[in-house]
C-alpha cells in the first residue's frame, strides 16, 4: 500500500515550534567557527599559490566559512539575510561529524582526531571524512572557478592525505579532469546562484543535484571504509547516504536554523554494537526515530519496484512492508511521534 508518510516529517520539517524562537546565531555555528579561517589570505600561500591542508578540521572548516561569506551577497539579495544561505548545511554537518568523533581514526588508534592525540586531525581512513572531503573540496574549487572568490583558478592547492592520494583531487584541473560531471553541477549552481533572476528555490534545486551527484559517486570509491566500523555504524552511514535522496527531492533547505534543527535528530555520538533503535536508552525521542525511519527508507529504497523518490514532487511516497517494520510499529503505538510532541 502506498501513502504520503505522517511522520517524514522527520525528514523535512517539524520544526515550526522551534523556528519561532529567537536564536542568537553564533550559538549555532559549528565547534572553532569563529577561529577558523575566514579568508584564503588566512592560508598559508606559496609561489603565489594559497595551500590549503584539508585534513585538518579547521583548515576544512575554513573553507566551508569563506563560501559562506563569499556567497553571502547572493542569498541577501533573495531573502535578506545570510542566515539562508543554503551552504549553512555543510559545515553544519561537518561540525557534527567532529562534535561526534567521526573524523577520526574509526579503527581506534589513538592519533588522529582523538583528544588524546591530534584532535583537529582528519582521518584518512574515516568514511565519513572522505565522503565529507568531496562535499568540500568540489564545491569550493567549482566556486573558485565560477570567479566568485576573486581569484584565478590556478592559486588554490589542496594538499594531499598522508595515503591514497588517487582518490582525491587537489585543485581545479585535477577535479575537473578526475570529475567532470560533478564539477559541471557545481559550476551550473554557481551560473545560477549568480544569475538575479534565480529563485530561492532554483538555488535548492540545483544546490541539491550538485549535493547528491557528488555522495553517490563518492559512496562508490568510499565503501570499504566502512568496514572499519561497528556494524550499526556502518549501516547508519548507508541509510544517511540512501535519506540524502529524501532531503533533496523535499529540497530541504540547508539554511542555518533549518540544519541545526535538524541535527538534533542526528546520533550524538559513534553507534556501537548492541545499539538498536528506537531502544537506545541514551538518544532522545528524536534520534531513535530518526535513526529507525532512515534504516526503514534504505529497506524500501532497496525494495524491487519500490522507487520512492521522485525529482518532481516534493512528496515522499513509501510501500509499507509491515513484516519488515516491527520495531517502528511497536514504537508508534507506544510513543507519540515528535511531530505531535512539538505541536
Amino acid at each position: 500500500m502506498a501513502f504520503l508518510l505522517p511522520w517524514t516529517c522527520v525528514l523535512v520539517g517539524c520544526f515550526s515550534a522551534s523556528l519561532a524562537g529567537a536564536y542568537n546565531f553564533s550559538d549555532l555555528y559549528p565547534p572553532l567557527w569563529e577561529k577558523s579561517p575566514g579568508q584564503l589570505s588566512d592560508y598559508r600561500v606559496e609561489n603565489g599559490k594559497y595551500l590549503i591542508d584539508p585534513w585538518i578540521y579547521s583548515e576544512r572548516l575554513g573553507m566551508y566559512k569563506i563560501l559562506v561569506n563569499k556567497t553571502a551577497s547572493y542569498f541577501e539579495s533573495i531573502v535578506a539575510s545570510n542566515e539562508q544561505n543554503i551552504f549553512w548545511g555543510l559545515p553544519l554537518q561537518h561540525g557534527w561529524q567532529y562534535r561526534t568523533g567521526r573524523l577520526a581514526d574509526p579503527r581506534g588508534r589513538k592519533g588522529c582526531g582523538y583528544e588524546s592525540g591530534d584532535h583537529l586531525c582528519i582521518s584518512v581512513d574515516s568514511w565519513w571524512a572522505d565522503m565529507n572531503y568531496f562535499l568540500s573540496a568540489l564545491p569550493f574549487l567549482a566556486a573558485v572557478d565560477s570567479g566568485i572568490m576573486g581569484i584565478s583558478s590556478d592559486q588554490v592547492m589542496l594538499l594531499p592525505p598522508p595515503k591514497d592520494q588517487t582518490n582525491f583531487c587537489l585543485n581545479i584541473s585535477s577535479c575537473q579532469s578526475s570529475f567532470p560531471e560533478i564539477m559541471s553541477k557545481w559550476n551550473v549552481f554557481y551560473q545560477h546562484l549568480q544569475d538575479p533572476s534565480s529563485s530561492f528555490e532554483d538555488l535548492l534545486k540545483y544546490f541539491w543535484a550538485a549535493h547528491v551527484s557528488t555522495l553517490e559517486y563518492a559512496s562508490k570509491i568510499f565503501e570499504d571504509r566502512l568496514e572499519y566500523y561497528s556494524k550499526p555504524e556502518a549501516n547508519f552511514g548507508r541509510n544517511w547516504s540512501v535519506a540524502v535522496k529524501y532531503l533533496a527531492a523535499a529540497l530541504f533547505p540547508t539554511t542555518l536554523v533549518r540544519t541545526y534543527e535538524f541535527q538534533k535528530g542526528l546520533p550524538p555520538r559513534m553507534l556501537v554494537n548492541g545499539d538498536r533503535a528506537p531502544f537506545i536508552h541514551d538518544f532522545t525521542d528524536f534520534q531513535n526515530m530518526v535513526l529507525l525511519v532512515l534504516s526503514f527508507l534504505r529497506q524500501v529504497d532497496n525494495s524491487p519496484g519500490k522507487s520512492l523518490v521522485s525529482n518532481t514532487s516534493k512528496k515522499i511516497n513509501i510501500s509499507l512492508n509491515k513484516g519488515r517494520n516491527n520495531d517502528f510499529i511497536r514504537y508508534r503505538i507506544h510513543h507519540n511521534t515528535y511531530c505531535q510532541r512539538k505541536s
